[in-house]
């Protein structure tokens, strides 16, 4: 900060009222980074500014960072509360907690407002009469929950309000049971809100209730015969029934309440969610959250509590929550007015809630630390220095060689190399290789050829022109890192060929697969890293894909014709004679060269065969 603005910083600090409120820290370019409540601005605002060494270092970070700050004072501190999370919401400042991608996360819309309801994804709460549940961080589970529902109870799923008073013909919906066609006057308002009311129980996790209403209407259609509608209603049954029957009971008193757990780790954290509903576990979900300045799980959870809540489509009389909180009393208070009745927020001691709060305290901690490691893995340069400190490289294998070999019983023997390039794959450097010098399997046979038809081209371009391109042909790039597909034997055969080149300084190490066993060259024990090593991810991923290359260009070589696929058709011949004879000649051309005695001379062939092909490829054109 400049002088004038440290002074300007200075004055503001000196006018801020000892009231509630909510203040707005900026940098230098007016960008908010924090958003924070007080219930006395003056002296929450100005801790910030205190002997930096009393800080902790993420909020000194913070506090280093400040140009200016401004304010909103409020008449209550529930009032600061509401402002805060919903300035949050809108500029998602760096170093607040907030749900992770929380703007995204979808709900149930049911629009009881109308006269004929129906149900759809929404991305946002809106006081506006509907009914809403969620929010989801599963998108995708939120559209099957839209389609089982459409299967269930035939609402209807046209936008807009329905003109009743000008009845058209119904869509195909109706026809195939999926919607009860108010448009077209197939329905009563009554017994549409009848469906309606069903799945509102259903949403609600009131699945005893809801088979209660429906046995009921079953049993009133046939009494009055209406056996079609009967049996509608019994598939629905068996459709509700069998759902309630895979959820979990819960062993409580019943009620409603939420379950929250949570974890912390790292900048993350993950709370977990179980709906109870009835005293059956309805719902789970899990929510991570960013932790930017390493607060406690305790202050995490708080602020969970805030973020999910505001925009909660239901909030039960009773949260069970896995630790005590700061602002206990305040939270309760704004979750009553949220709710507009009462809300007990719980930690229990004991008892069928204290287990189900380890229950999810276990989910949430499972979560936070696949999490974890699947953002660490995403570090690319850190996968890449982990794995030179593992294979004993001085630096970062910037460019990675991954080679496999595939064939198929036998034949079309087919070996790949896949390229990565700073962790990532590099596709426009992928080549694939038709093994010659093999005749049947034998991985390090095709090994040895591979290796040294890659590096033979490399060492017969000198000087100028491989400078002019080595832009684009990888072949002319030496590699930090070869990864062979195999174990110590394949291993051998590559480090055979690269001395064979003039290439024996080329780092190589193989990858079993079984095990997943890293090779080293003059090491006799395999090296076995973590199943969560992001640098055995990354080898692992490399292999895959090399796996994946070659199998593709093995079975496109395997749809072609097969060589010397004519020979077939000679009388006598064979697919051992013909490859015989193939090993023997190579080319149908070759053959056409030879004498009837040469032909009979292969292997396996006998006069009469020789006669049969000898007249076919003389009378043939090739």
């Amino acid at each position: 900060m400049s002088e004038k603005l440290s002074q300007d910083l200075q004055a503001r600090l000196q006018r801020l009222p000892a009231r509630p409120g909510v203040y707005l820290m900026k940098d230098n370019r007016g960008k908010i980074l924090y958003v924070g409540k007080a219930v006395n601005l003056r002296q929450r605002v100005r801790s910030y500014f205190q002997n930096p060494e009393k800080l902790a270092p993420k909020v000194r970070a913070l506090a280093e960072k400040i140009a200016d700050v401004d304010y909103t004072v409020t008449d209550t501190e529930i009032e600061a509360l509401i402002l805060e999370s919903n300035l949050i919401k809108e500029y998602r400042p760096r170093y607040n907690i907030d749900l992770k991608d929380d703007k995204h996360y979808p709900y149930l819309r049911v629009t009881v407002q109308e006269e004929f309801p129906r149900i759809h994804v929404a991305r946002r709460v809106q006081k506006d009469g509907a009914r809403y549940f969620g929010p989801y961080p599963n998108a995708g589970a939120v559209r099957e929950t839209i389609r089982l529902l459409q299967r269930l109870f035939p609402l209807r799923s046209c936008r807009g309000p329905l003109a009743t008073s000008k009845q058209k013909r119904p869509c195909l919906n109706y026809h195939i049971s999926r919607c009860l066609a108010p448009c077209a006057g197939k329905v009563t308002p009554e017994e549409y809100r009848q469906v309606v009311e069903e799945v509102l129980l259903f949403l609600e996790g009131k699945q005893d209730k809801l088979l209660a209403d429906l046995a009921a209407r079953m049993e009133e259609a046939a009494e009055k015969m209406e056996f079609e509608k009967a049996a509608r209603l019994w598939d629905q049954y068996r459709a509700v029934a069998a759902i309630a029957e895979k959820q979990k009971i819960v062993v409580t008193t019943g009620g409603e309440r939420d379950i929250i757990a949570l974890a912390a780790g790292g900048e993350l954290g993950c709370a977990q969610l179980f709906v109870i509903r009835g005293g059956k576990l309805t719902g789970q979900e899990h929510f991570l959250l960013t932790n930017p300045t390493g607060e406690s799980s305790a202050e995490l959870l708080k602020a969970f509590l805030h973020r999910y809540y505001i925009h909660a489509g239901e909030i039960p009389p009773e949260i069970v929550i896995s630790e005590e909180i700061p602002e206990k009393e305040l939270v309760q208070a704004w979750l009553k007015q949220c709710r507009g009745a009462g809300v007990k927020l719980l930690v229990p001691k004991r008892g069928p809630k204290k287990d189900l709060v380890r229950l999810a305290l276990d989910n949430a901690r499972l979560f936070l630390e696949q999490e974890l490691l699947t953002t660490k893995a995403r570090d690319l340069h850190t996968a890449l220095q982990l794995l030179a400190d593992a294979v004993g490289l001085d630096s970062p294998p910037l460019r990675i060689e991954g080679y496999d070999v595939s064939h198929f019983q036998g034949e079309g023997i087919v070996a790949a190399m896949v390229v990565f390039e700073h962790g990532a794959a590099k596709p426009s450097d992928y080549r694939r290789f038709l093994i010659r010098s093999v005749d049947k399997p034998d991985d390090y046979a095709s090994i040895r050829e591979v290796i040294g038809r890659r590096f033979a081209r490399l060492r017969s371009v000198q000087g100028e022109k491989a400078g002019k391109e080595e832009a684009r042909d990888p072949f002319l790039l030496v590699p930090d890192l070869l990864l062979i597909d195999g174990g110590p034997g394949q291993l051998s055969a590559a480090l055979q060929s690269l001395r064979e080149q003039g290439y024996g300084m080329v780092p190589v190490v193989s990858l079993a697969e079984e095990e997943e066993l890293i090779y080293l060259p003059g090491r006799r024990e395999a090296l076995r890293l973590p199943r969560t090593s992001p640098a055995l991810q990354l080898l692992q991923r490399v292999r895959d894909e090399a796996h994946r290359y070659v199998i593709t260009a093995q079975r496109r070589q395997r749809s072609r014709p097969s060589r010397g696929s004519s020979l077939l058709a000679v009388p006598g011949i064979g697919d051992v004679r013909r490859k015989a004879l193939l090993r023997a000649f190579g080319s149908l051309s070759a053959m056409r060269e030879a004498s009837l005695e040469e032909l009979a001379a292969v292997k396996g062939m006998n006069r009469k065969a020789a006669e049969a092909l000898y007249h076919f490829l003389h009378n043939t054109e090739e």
